[in-house]
């Protein structure tokens, strides 16, 4: 009877497998499984089995090698049968699958964008690749196939994300990331140009200690006040015109701009206006953040996987170096009627002509 079983357990779907078990297991005495072999009743019971779960999934069930040890003879010395172990090459990927990014943050540099890809992360609808791929940059030539495999795994509702901020100021993203999807919802995460600059100098001070001055960078004759507007630091912030080479591809209705200024003074209400935009319920609020004094911005009182505060790692918050007030002042002239153009066509007041 043992053997019987066996070959019949061979023959049979995972999903039939467990249904056959439980039902037996429920019989006051084990014996009765062998008489229902012994009768050839088992087939039947598959049988009644599969007409109630024709729309269940099923999936392949590999037993313990010791499942069958002392079934028939009168000794149960294992009972490993219940515990069965899924087959990992045939099983159903219940972990999800990697799908291409339905969003994307796509600007700006050093405006608060890995602030928030982290808070966002914290939202169980929302996974996100930790790097920066630049595949719409840099790497548009590894191919879409590469770029999927970059992703993290998700399930049927969850949102595929990624960031990389220099996306906003290549030219030839929009066309590239229409052709993945003409769907992809885009987020950009702005600052005051002026402080946005600084900041970007900033950071390649602290890499590049020998560089000249932020003073002599801005300029390419301090003499006459002439911008020099082929310096990156200064020409990511002239949003306007990055922004009409995105327009030729995505409607502003698949484009929002989050102000890097409020995700600091109120992370819970810009992370609102995200989770609407992407369609997802809003989970993460004000009970979520802490604002550290030392940093200067808010922080997660739990990050993604973890039941500890979580603040930004040390290359953020970095102390801005001084800058010559007068310079700051032409700057500020130099960006106003830009970020008037950029208001207008956002339909959003920064406040950074204030």
């Amino acid at each position: 009877h043992r053997r019987a079983f066996l070959m019949l357990m061979a023959r049979t779907t995972g999903a039939d497998v467990k249904h056959l078990v439980l039902f037996l297991f429920t019989c006051k005495e084990i014996m009765w499984l062998c008489y229902f072999i012994s009768l050839g009743a088992v087939p039947l019971l598959i049988k009644q089995e599969e007409r109630k779960n024709t729309e269940r999934k099923n999936s392949s069930l590999v037993a313990s090698e010791n499942w069958s040890e002392g079934f028939c003879d009168g000794k149960i010395t294992s009972v490993n049968l219940i515990t069965l172990q899924p087959n990992q090459s045939e099983m159903p990927e219940d972990d999800g699958t990697k799908r291409l990014p339905q969003a994307l943050i796509i600007g700006v540099k050093k405006g608060g964008t890995r602030a928030l890809l982290e808070f966002l992360r914290v939202h169980p609808d929302v996974r996100a690749v930790g790097a920066e791929p630049h595949f719409f940059d840099r790497n548009y030539q590894n191919g879409l196939q590469w770029y999927r495999d970059l992703m993290p795994k998700t399930l049927e509702g969850q949102i595929t994300m990624e960031k990389t901020p220099s996306y906003f100021v290549t030219r030839e993203a929009p066309a590239r990331i229409y052709a993945m999807s003409r769907e992809t919802k885009l987020i950009v995460v702005v600052r005051d140009p002026v402080t946005r600059a600084i900041s970007d100098y900033t950071q390649t001070l602290s890499k590049r200690p020998d560089i000249p001055s932020f003073e002599s960078l801005t300029f390419k004759n301090r003499t006459t006040g002439l911008i020099d507007t082929s310096w990156s630091a200064i020409q990511i912030g002239i949003y306007a015109k990055h922004l009409d080479n995105w327009l030729q591809y995505f409607p502003m209705s698949q484009i929002l701009f989050v102000s890097g200024e409020r995700l600091i003074s109120d992370p819970a209400g810009e992370l609102g206006r995200v989770q609407d935009f992407l369609g997802l319920k809003r989970i993460i609020t004000d009970k979520h953040f802490y604002f550290n004094q030392t940093k200067g911005f808010p922080c997660l009182k739990k990050a993604e996987g973890s039941s500890k505060p979580h603040c930004l790692g040390k290359t953020k918050g970095r102390t801005h170096p001084n800058i010559d007030p007068e310079v700051v002042q032409r700057l500020r002239d130099f960006y106003r009627p830009f970020n008037m153009k950029f208001y207008q066509m956002t339909g959003r007041v920064f406040g950074w002509d204030d």
